[in-house]
């Protein structure tokens, strides 16, 4: 069965079905999961007569991951990705849905102008289904409609930040209106200490130095605060410092509506093992030490940290300032997309998780997020036949070869990694296949309507006039 192809049926001797690993026959019907069967071999009776059944063997077939904090920069840095690439990449990566954030796009997405302009230059591009972030900064209040996620990101450099005082005063819904609506805040601090004179630029300690742990501590404090007064629906964006957990636990427990991501470069990577000069490691929040990222392992295991993230973003090779090694002028991100779910596995499967975890962690947790759980992330009938057809037991290296960013730059390359995806389907259709992608890009983007708290799913060429993700 090529790329593009349709699928009527999957068959495989383990099919993910909630925490059982099982034989079974996942039967797809107008891109939907129609019914799961339990499957001995055998016969495809129930299915539609003639149908095409895609048999894995003991691949694994679980829901494609939702990757809900991606950077696809289109418009306005295409140099830097696109979502021609970064929905390849993705399909690549198991990954069946990424939801794309306002920076660092040009202009970013904080306006309903802007909006319509990514969704513009988006259509026709996407190979995996696509939702949108919007952006709170000041002044836009009439954008930022009570029932849309809105993130508020203080790291990047493209638009004005808000005050505090002004980010209490976005608009919050009041106790007759929706709650369950997600305020992310990045987690960091403004202030931003700066290296002395005699600190060597090219050593991955002056930087990390730069971005102390009580830079998050300190913005997570306000977030819980405003969280418990408003019981809004706050969601912390890629936590990599061990020490608020406390606080993000008592808030919790003190009944704020509270939840936090990680990444998966804060899993994988630490700051003991960051060579001299290599910028590709560089990322805001820093990577920080083997001690802390336990810790967050520990957190994840617990609960305190509701999900797994990429929180992909790429850039330009100059950007990083390679030639020069200085850690205090490259540009922050780390570009993970194509790899999240064999990183995440790499590490998990050491540490006592589980692949029911994997599910919960980076498919399901991530989709009610984005109140996108209605249709995605589980398999279920009713919902998207989106699914990831992978080997959790098979290593491979990560070469240049096999990226499909559109950056190649990664602190990944070269690494061993175990669980290789096979093949990825969307609402039923084949947009990867062992190294090829579908000859047209299959995806859709994902729109909240106004006024409901439903997700319908528009096609990204007929959404003149909706009212959604802004």
């Amino acid at each position: 069965m090529e790329p593009g192809s349709t699928v009527s049926a999957v068959r495989s001797s383990r099919v993910l079905c909630g925490t059982e690993i099982r034989p079974a026959l996942i039967v797809i019907k107008e891109g939907k999961i129609h019914k799961i069967l339990p499957d001995s071999s055998g016969s495809t009776g129930d299915t539609a007569a003639g149908c095409e059944v895609l048999d894995v063997g003991d691949h694994l077939v679980m829901p494609g991951i939702v990757d809900c904090h991606v950077h696809v920069n289109e418009p306005g840095r295409t140099t830097w990705e696109g979502f021609w690439t970064a929905t390849r990449a993705a399909a690549a990566g198991g990954v069946t849905t990424i939801v794309d954030m306002p920076l660092n796009s040009i202009p970013p997405t904080t306006t309903l102008d802007n909006f319509h302009e990514k969704m513009a230059v988006a259509s026709g591009k996407c190979f995996v289904d696509t939702a949108f972030w919007g952006g709170v900064i000041p002044g836009n209040q009439f954008h930022a409609e009570r029932d849309v996620p809105l993130p508020s990101e203080e790291e990047e450099r493209d638009v004005p930040l808000p005050s505090e005082e002004e980010e209490r005063d976005v608009p919050l819904p009041s106790e007759e209106e929706e709650r369950d609506v997600p305020l992310p805040s990045e987690e960091e601090e403004r202030d931003v200490p700066l290296p002395t004179e005699e600190a060597d630029p090219k050593e991955y300690s002056t930087f990390l130095k730069s971005r102390p742990d009580v830079m998050e501590l300190e913005a997570i404090r306000t977030v819980t605060e405003l969280c418990l007064k408003y019981q809004v629906h706050c969601h912390i964006v890629h936590l990599s410092s061990a020490q608020p957990l406390a606080l993000i636990q008592a808030a919790k427990q003190a009944g704020a509506p509270l939840t936090v991501e990680t990444t998966h470069h804060y899993l994988s990577l630490s700051a003991e093992h960051i060579p001299a000069g290599a910028t590709q490691f560089k990322c805001c929040p820093p990577i920080r030490g083997v001690a802390n990222q336990e810790q967050l392992w520990s957190a994840l295991k617990s609960g305190q940290i509701d999900m797994v993230v990429s929180d992909h973003s790429p850039c330009t090779p100059d950007l990083k300032r390679l030639d020069s090694g200085d850690f205090t002028q490259a540009w922050g991100g780390i570009s993970s997309l194509q790899f999240g779910l064999s990183l995440f596995w790499t590490s998990a499967n050491k540490k006592g998780f589980t692949l029911p975890d994997v599910v919960r962690l980076l498919c399901q947790r991530t989709a009610q997020l984005c109140r996108l759980d209605n249709q995605k992330g589980s398999l279920v009938p009713g919902h998207d036949a989106d699914l990831v057809i992978w080997d959790p037991e098979k290593e491979f290296e990560v070469k240049d070869a096999s990226i499909h960013h559109k950056n190649k730059l990664t602190p990944y390359l070269g690494l061993t990694l175990l669980g290789e995806v096979s093949v990825t389907i969307v609402r039923g259709r084949v947009v990867y296949k062992q190294g090829s992608f579908s000859p047209t890009p299959l995806g859709k983007h994902l729109l909240l309507p106004q006024g409901t708290t439903q997700v319908s799913l528009c096609d990204g060429e007929k959404t003149e006039g909706t009212q959604a993700s802004r």
